[in-house]
């Protein structure tokens, strides 16, 4: 069996990792649709003497190494992709990274078989689809990919005005997010006769103008927006009788986004009340905010530091983007759980069309992964001596 640490295979193997990365952009599927990507990566799997569990109405993956313990240290990685126009073509297209963070992790599982390492704790390697939905999640955690897990760590590529090339972060503290899909019904007429409708359109332009008088007692960082207006038909002298909306909410804690969300169903209560049309909504792609776990916070800057040098760990960082990876720890609370911010140069941003990033960046962000996984599931705690049980970078 190989001789190689972790460490030394993926310096080996650099042009590999991004060689992956590029096969897996070009692969981009939709959520639920990630046959072509769970294939690759199966394969990639099966190759180095995965055993990968597979299951039935999705296409997400586990793989694992056998521990001397049932305990088990997990690392995700999303595969899915953006639904979006690029160029006046609407297609998949991975405008968000999860094929970076899928050929991270998929290299870091390759990584730990490359050597004879018999790990203290099980690792688990999950491939989770439909993150883009926030619904993968909590399938996964339905189909017991957490089973015995005890440790959970994820990595996601972050714009460099959130975490600069050559840096990372210990963890991301995402906001909470979701969406209200609503209906407003009012009374069509001719335009002529306003008076004899209730014009649904104008009931939006008040319920916009209302929204923005909401506070939260907390002050927490938030935001309620409506992205998406359709009424009407053909004619233009016809006052609609009904016009659909959504709204985007944003709020940094799980806390202020269910204050956020009891205001906004009364201001649209009330805005219904005083225009004489009626509301109907329902929510649509919840996703968590995150919360802060002080032992993997502790593990990955510790691996961080590690590779990239103690002056190259960032601190955690804040954004109101949304991330499913939370619902983990949210639905299992004894889970000790963070998703690593890593430095990349991307640019112009996350779900731009043309969004890119500095490649190399998933040879660091692969080594961290890699580090931090040795550190927390290869040695038992009598062998520890306050480093990493690893070879040099």
């Amino acid at each position: 069996m190989s001789t190689l640490t972790p460490i030394d295979y993926l310096n080996q193997n650099q042009e590999r990792i991004i060689q992956t990365y590029r096969d897996l952009h070009e692969l981009a599927e939709p959520s639920w649709e990630e046959k072509r990507t769970s294939d690759y990566l199966l394969h990639r799997l099966e190759e180095v003497g995965y055993s990968v569990q597979q299951f039935e109405g999705h296409y997400g993956l586990i793989a694992q190494i056998e521990g001397e313990t049932s305990d088990v240290v997990a690392l995700r990685a999303d595969m899915d992709a953006l639904v979006q126009d690029v160029d006046g073509v609407v297609k998949a297209n991975h405008s968000c990274g999860h094929d970076a963070h899928s050929t991270m992790v998929l290299h870091t599982a390759i990584a730990l078989a490359s050597g004879n390492l018999r790990p203290y704790k099980t690792v688990r390697f999950i491939f989770q689809p439909a993150e883009e939905k926030g619904e993968g999640a909590l399938q996964l955690i339905t189909d017991g990919a957490l089973n015995n897990v005890k440790m959970l760590l994820g990595v996601h590529l972050r714009p460099v005005m959130e975490v600069p090339y050559g840096k990372a972060a210990p963890a991301i503290l995402h906001g909470a997010s979701t969406s209200i899909r609503g209906v407003i019904k009012g009374l069509q007429a001719h335009a002529a006769r306003p008076q004899n409708g209730k014009n649904p359109i104008e009931a939006a332009s008040f319920l916009i103008q209302a929204l923005q008088g909401i506070r939260l007692q907390a002050g927490d960082p938030f935001s309620v927006k409506m992205t998406q207006l359709h009424a009407g038909g053909e004619s233009s002298n016809i006052i609609p009788d009904k016009a659909t909306f959504t709204l985007d909410m944003r709020a940094q804690t799980n806390e202020g986004m269910a204050e956020l969300k009891e205001k906004t169903v009364h201001t649209m209560e009330t805005v219904a009340a005083l225009t004489g049309t009626s509301i109907e909504w329902e929510s649509d792609g919840y996703s968590p905010a995150a919360t802060l776990n002080d032992k993997m916070i502790k593990l990955a800057a510790g691996a961080i530091a590690k590779v990239l040098g103690p002056e190259n760990l960032a601190e955690s960082c804040v954004t109101q983007g949304g991330e499913d990876f939370h619902f983990y720890a949210l639905e299992n609370p004894d889970l000790s759980a963070t998703m690593i911010g890593l430095g990349s140069d991307l640019r112009p941003g996350l779900h731009h069309p043309h969004m890119s990033f500095r490649l190399d960046a998933l040879v660091y962000g692969t080594k961290i992964l890699t580090t931090a996984l040795l550190e927390a599931a290869i040695s038992s705690p009598s062998e520890r001596k306050g480093d990493l049980f690893i070879g040099e970078n």
